[in-house]
């Protein structure tokens, strides 16, 4: 049989902050609504409610003198040693985030030179056709850049890819907005690599739908609600009862979209790892997915979940959840040789995307 170009993960890593921020952390905030008016509940009232609809206990927040920059470059470190690569024999670094090198007071947006150039210089890369570059996708970056990297290997482009997802959300969230317990830090890691076999393994199928029609603005920057504020601060918004609509309308059927391109089924399925956005909504995508598909009894550990202790770090979720099966930091949860995994996630834009991956 004739052989094809595959892209294989050879390589994960993550870099995860150590400074952890529970949910009673919010008790002493003021939450107000749109019109900047008190909120009518206790505290108690809404840090309870907000972990009944999305499971998040805690989550993790940067280190002070740290950008999503350094988080990007931990965890590159990690997944290059994971490689066992010479970083100088990279054809592209692709660093997806959103909102650049955020600092912890200052709320400004940093974003020239990019990380990847900036990840790339950390990492003492001398090869200036290590081509580094960034890519702003919403929640889906990280997911799209392996879409993308997949793309320059199958065409006989690359070899080898870094690819990273990494981000701050802590720092554009708005603390008096009760949405911002959402949010939270981190940084993920893969080294894709060209392989050459019969068998198809590795990247076999994706699917990207990007809803800017109707839906460009459920999230959207915004100033804070705190009308006393007046340094003109943007802080990340969104509509969450749409977004939730939203996501459960049109995942489910982009995986299918995206399994059904890739000629398999979901019964063949070991694991999904999805975005990490909120608990609740990430099983109310698990359940309607296999309700397409008239399937009742849904395998308890198919849908590994980490947004309870490490919150949603947008970019950063998928290759954090891939980093800690891969290192065995997330038991039970395993993966193996021949096991079809899923990578999913929907964000900002609105974009949807699914990889259908098989583990070599």
């Amino acid at each position: 049989m004739e052989e094809s170009i595959y892209s294989v993960i050879t390589g994960t890593g993550s870099y995860i902050p150590k400074r952890r921020v529970p949910n009673s952390t919010f008790l002493a905030h003021t939450f107000l609504d749109r019109d900047g008016q008190v909120l009518p509940k206790s505290n108690k009232e809404i840090v309870e409610k907000f972990l009944a609809i999305t499971t998040i206990a805690e989550r993790r927040y940067a280190e002070d003198d740290m950008r999503a920059s350094d988080l990007a470059f931990y965890a590159a470190e990690k997944a290059i040693s994971h490689a066992a690569i010479d970083p100088e024999t990279l054809d592209y670094v692709i660093v997806a985030h959103n909102f650049g090198d955020v600092g912890p007071i200052h709320k400004r947006v940093d974003l020239v030179p990019t990380l990847a150039a900036r990840v790339k210089q950390k990492l003492a890369i001398k090869n200036p056709y290590a081509i580094a570059y960034d890519l702003p996708f919403g929640c889906p970056g990280w997911v799209q850049a392996v879409i993308q990297a997949d793309y320059y290997i199958k065409s006989g482009d690359a070899q080898r890819i870094l690819v990273i997802g990494s981000e701050t959300l802590s720092r554009i969230s708005d603390p008096h907005d009760r949405d911002s317990m959402l949010y939270a830090d981190g940084a993920g890691a893969v080294v894709l690599e060209a392989r050459h076999q019969s068998q198809p393994v590795g990247v076999l199928a994706h699917r990207t739908r990007s809803d800017t029609l109707r839906y460009a603005n459920m999230l959207y920057m915004d100033e804070s609600y705190n009308r006393d504020n007046t340094d003109r601060t943007l802080f990340l918004k969104m509509h969450g009862r749409k977004l939730y609509q939203y996501a459960l309308e049109h995942v489910p059927s982009a995986i299918k979209s995206c399994l059904d391109k890739s000629g398999h089924s979901l019964e063949e399925v070991k694991k999904i790892l999805i975005h990490q956005a909120n608990g609740k909504m990430d099983e109310a995508i698990l359940k309607r997915l296999f309700g397409l598909y008239d399937i009742l009894d849904i395998p308890s550990d198919i849908m590994p979940m980490t947004v309870s202790y490490l919150g949603n770090s947008s970019v950063a979720t998928v290759p954090t959840l891939l980093d800690l099966i891969i290192q065995g930091q997330l038991e039970p949860h395993h993966i193996s040789s021949g096991d079809i995994v899923v990578f999913a996630s929907v964000g900002a834009g609105m974009n949807i995307n699914a990889v259908v991956y098989r583990v070599p």
